[in-house]
């Protein structure tokens, strides 16, 4: 009997227990503006959980209206910023695919190519930085699409400068990937692969300053493989356009 008398009891005292978390939210009984500035003032201090945290409780609670969507917005750099680079592209592709009318929208397309640019650095990568052109080339091919899509579609965005850049680099990154191949094949004596990446980069890279890198290898595996008309007629283009290269120096010496 004493069960069932005290079964009231503690239902009672669990009831105003979770009223008591209830009310420990500081933030219910907060306006949209309210809880937006505090939301940017944690962002402005670097204290991005915090600001994650009250960015959607606002949009929860007020999912309509300039705060909530400026909060989205904000979303995707508090994410960058707290070095959460795939959450960011989920929050800017999410942002993009609501309001794609949006006036600052050319800003989520940029923070998502940014976000993009960064994912494999990470913590490591801040304090023992590595060759961008070894890491995975897939990462820079789609940071590179996201930039052109910005400067394509908002070609008069604030953001173009830094995006046109930002693709130039990458591009010169993954050209120097491709040598980068092309070196490990002729390592292996496999020439004909290695010509193939090389001639990848004159025709897809052009004007990088992996170009003439690509004519050197091009060159040493013709040689290689017994072509020496090939051969010839590469280390003349070579010869022409970039006199000081390693490879047209060493075969003068040869000469």
């Amino acid at each position: 009997m004493r069960i069932f008398t005290l079964l009231p009891l503690l239902v009672l005292l669990l009831t105003a227990g979770c009223a008591g978390l209830q009310e420990a939210d500081e933030t219910a009984d907060w306006s949209a503006g309210e809880i937006y500035e505090k939301a940017k003032a944690a962002l402005d201090n670097g204290n991005y959980e915090q600001a994650l945290n009250l960015y959607s409780k606002l949009e929860a609670r007020y999912p309509y209206g300039r705060f909530a969507q400026q909060a989205q917005l904000e979303t995707i750099y508090a994410h960058y910023e707290a070095n959460e680079p795939e959450a960011a592209i989920a929050a800017a592709d999410r942002f993009i695919k609501l309001h794609p009318r949006h006036p600052n929208v050319d800003y989520a397309y940029y923070m998502r190519g940014l976000a993009s640019f960064d994912v494999g650095g990470g913590f490591m990568e801040r304090f023992f930085p590595s060759d961008p052109a070894e890491r995975d080339p897939a990462r820079a091919r789609e940071a590179f699409r996201h930039f052109r899509e910005l400067t394509t579609k908002f070609p008069e965005s604030r953001y173009a400068e830094d995006a046109i850049k930002r693709m130039t680099y990458l591009r010169n990154n993954l050209a120097r990937h491709e040598i980068q191949v092309a070196q490990y094949y002729m390592r292996r004596d496999a020439y004909l692969a290695a010509v193939e990446r090389a001639r990848y980069v004159l025709e897809s890279y052009e004007s990088t300053p992996a170009v003439p890198d690509a004519l050197g290898i091009m060159v040493t595996a013709y040689r290689a493989m017994k072509m020496p008309e090939l051969a010839g007629d590469t280390l003349r283009v070579l010869r022409q356009n970039y006199p000081d290269h390693k490879v047209t120096k060493r075969l003068e010496k040869e000469n």
